[in-house]
């Protein structure tokens, strides 16, 4: 899906990562607009020196903090598959995770860990992180966002088995509502092996080991 929110720029090194460095000028004027009326009907003055700014500021945050509708994960991952023999558990864990609550547009954030079982095929250790901001860079639930991990990476690589687990603080707990500072949630997700306890528990094992 893309709402062609900007004019990408490509990275054409080894990837394929689009990294979002310029924007659609008319959607720039059109949200920055809206922001104006925005920051005057809470009670501000749009015209001061320090908001003259902030609605074409915030219009370009916006986008880039949901530039992951114009990103395809399954082309990203997909990029970088390679046929290997290797059948053991493969584990990328604490990858950031900075995403917006669709419920309040509040931001939450905190770590994903990820694993697959590969079942002929490896991916490039880069594109896990790279799926991770796809679909956290649009509007969220935790809850979704965690299965759209596990979901791309099952049908796209075809592995044995993914684990996600995926621990947040939401800003809509801490600043609104129950206002709860410390709480953190924690989702996860599982397909093929990581169904068995074994396995999991194999898994949950090495996110919470330090090996250094």
């Amino acid at each position: 899906m893309s709402n062609n929110n900007s004019i990408p720029d490509r990275d054409e090194g080894i990837d394929g990562y689009v990294k979002i460095d310029r924007y659609n000028p008319e959607l720039i004027d059109s949200l920055s607009t809206h922001y104006h009326d925005v920051l005057q009907q809470i009670g501000e003055n749009p015209n001061r020196e320090g908001l003259l700014k902030s609605p074409e500021r915030i219009a370009k945050a916006m986008l880039f903090l949901t530039h992951g509708y114009d990103l395809n994960a399954k082309e990203i991952l997909s990029s970088a598959m390679f046929k290997e023999e290797y059948s053991q558990m493969v584990v990328v864990k604490d990858i950031e995770v900075y995403s917006m609550c669709e419920h309040h547009m509040l931001p939450f954030f905190g770590k994903a860990h990820i694993a697959y079982i590969p079942n002929g095929y490896v991916v490039g250790l880069s594109k896990i992180p790279r799926i991770v901001d796809v679909f956290a860079r649009r509007l969220q639930v935790q809850e979704r966002l965690t299965n759209e991990i596990r979901d791309c990476i099952q049908d796209t690589l075809h592995p044995l088995g993914v684990g996600v687990v995926i621990e947040c603080r939401h800003l809509c707990m801490s600043m609104r509502g129950v206002q709860k500072q410390n709480s953190v949630t924690t989702t996860s997700a599982f397909t093929g092996e990581f169904l068995k306890e074994k396995t999991r528990t194999e898994f949950l094992n090495l996110i919470s080991s330090k090996l250094s």
